[in-house]
């Protein structure tokens, strides 16, 4: 083989892994398990990384019988995955667990125990008043689920009966579960290459018919296919921003719908409903065409897309990098949006040890707090200006391609911090949920600070 046709059959598969189809983005991690692309991580770094990310997921898991803190025993027949392996979330979480799937270290048996569960503990088609005015919507889905099987819908609280909360969090259920409900099934669809486990009965409603429910159940501005969630019957859009108020067109939400659409779509196209298959890639379009015209100022914020149109307008850093990721952006948004996010990252206004914040430091809403109106969250803690390892690797995949030694130095830094402070070596409890400079650390053994991460860099 000649010089040229070796580095030919090396660039190839890199130029598609880079320059694909975006609308083609499914899911997190769908574009890295190719088999023909580059390995970015040394070896040494790549065992370190993925024996770290196995032990939490393995630390994060309780098994029958077993309780964590003041939490209910676990009844549910099988091992549940909570957010951590210290026990600062005690109960399965939807997001935490669906964020955390393609990182190989969920059995497929797991994933159809936890889906099986979601699908049981779905909202029927009632609607159900509880206290406070809150008001859980036909076929919604739980924010997360204790150990006992019991399913709480609302952030802040682990109460499953008619008081879950004051509204801080939310009148209607956060918007995210319904699309990660979905993220669920795919996955261990394309995971077994099987569809039968989708016409399951569960609770008198076929699997396949509760996954539509789900994602039909938020609210949608209809002209552009936009989650949209307003001050009188507020919806949390991402549960990484569950302490934030979003209100208007939310951006996150409205990704991981493009996100479920697409998934839906290939559930679909494999089940021979070709016109259902068309419909959702519809859906994917729609949102395409409408996240850079209601989401960027380029005038006022640059490259950033903002978080929601309403309140929260301050530039989403995890937003902006995970919609280059997913392409949900094109043309020049996404350059213009690439290009911000590495005058960040040089400039340091996003990044600390790896990890990144959800807001830029120098776009903060004021002096005292990161986002525009928060519930009661102090500024440069927690989802109000602390940093996060969770969205690491959309940051690195978002940058990489035009800047791949910035990409390879933020990874490289984020692998450091990682052996820093892995809880293995009993020195501390990283992987932190969030940090902060001032030594400001919250919630160890975290698992999507290694999942995710691990999904999109292995």
């Amino acid at each position: 083989m000649s010089v040229k046709n070796y580095y030919l059959m090396l660039l190839v598969p890199w130029f598609l892994l880079e320059c694909g189809n975006p609308r083609s983005i499914a899911s997190d991690g769908e574009m890295t398990r190719s088999e023909n692309s580059i390995k970015l991580l040394e070896q040494k770094d790549f065992d370190f990384f993925h024996n770290l990310t196995r032990d939490v997921v393995d630390a994060s898991r309780v098994k029958p019988g077993q309780k964590v803190g003041g939490s209910p025993t676990n009844t549910c027949g099988f091992a549940l995955i909570m957010p951590g392996g210290r026990g600062s979330y005690p109960a399965f979480w939807i997001r935490d667990y669906a964020m955390s799937l393609e990182s190989g270290f969920i059995t497929a048996e797991e994933m159809w125990n936890h889906l099986r569960l979601t699908a049981s503990c779905q909202n029927g088609p009632t609607p159900r008043q509880l206290k406070n005015g809150l008001l859980i919507p036909p076929y919604a889905i739980p924010d997360h689920i204790n150990f006992d099987g019991h399913p709480v819908f609302y952030p802040g609280t682990y109460s499953s009966g008619d008081d879950q909360g004051t509204g801080n969090y939310g009148i209607l259920p956060p918007i995210d579960d319904h699309y990660e409900f979905v993220h669920m099934a795919w996955v261990l669809f394309k995971k077994t290459g099987k569809t039968d486990f989708l016409q399951t009965t569960i609770n008198g409603m076929p699997l396949l018919e509760r996954l539509t429910a789900a994602f039909n159940c938020p609210k949608i501005d209809t002209e552009s296919g936009l989650v949209i969630t307003d001050d009188a019957r507020r919806a949390v859009g991402f549960g990484f921003c569950d302490a934030i108020y979003l209100t208007g067109r939310l951006l996150f939400p409205s990704l991981l719908r493009y996100r479920a659409a697409g998934q839906l779509a290939d559930i679909s196209q494999a089940l021979g409903d070709l016109d259902k298959s068309n419909q959702y890639r519809q859906i994917q379009n729609q949102i395409a065409d409408n996240v850079a015209i209601h989401f960027s100022e380029p005038d006022r914020i640059q490259g950033w897309l903002m978080g929601a149109t309403k309140t929260g307008r301050q530039p989403d850093v995890w937003g902006s990098s995970y919609a280059l990721c997913l392409g949900a952006i094109k043309g020049e948004t996404a350059i213009r949006a690439a290009e911000t996010l590495i005058k960040a990252v040089r400039s340091n206004t996003i990044v600390f040890e790896g990890a990144v914040r959800h807001v830029p430091t120098d776009q903060n809403a004021s002096a005292k707090s990161a986002w525009e109106r928060t519930a009661g969250v102090a500024v440069n803690t927690y989802q109000n200006g602390a940093y996060w390892h969770t969205p690491t690797g959309w940051l690195i995949k978002a940058i990489r391609s035009r800047d791949p030694k910035l990409a390879s130095k933020l990874q490289a830094d984020y692998l450091l911090h990682l052996r820093k402070h892995d809880f293995r070596l009993g020195k501390s409890q990283g992987p932190w949920e969030c940090f902060g400079p001032s030594g400001y650390t919250q919630n160890g053994v975290y698992m999507t600070s290694v999942t995710l991460p691990w999904i999109w860099l292995r």
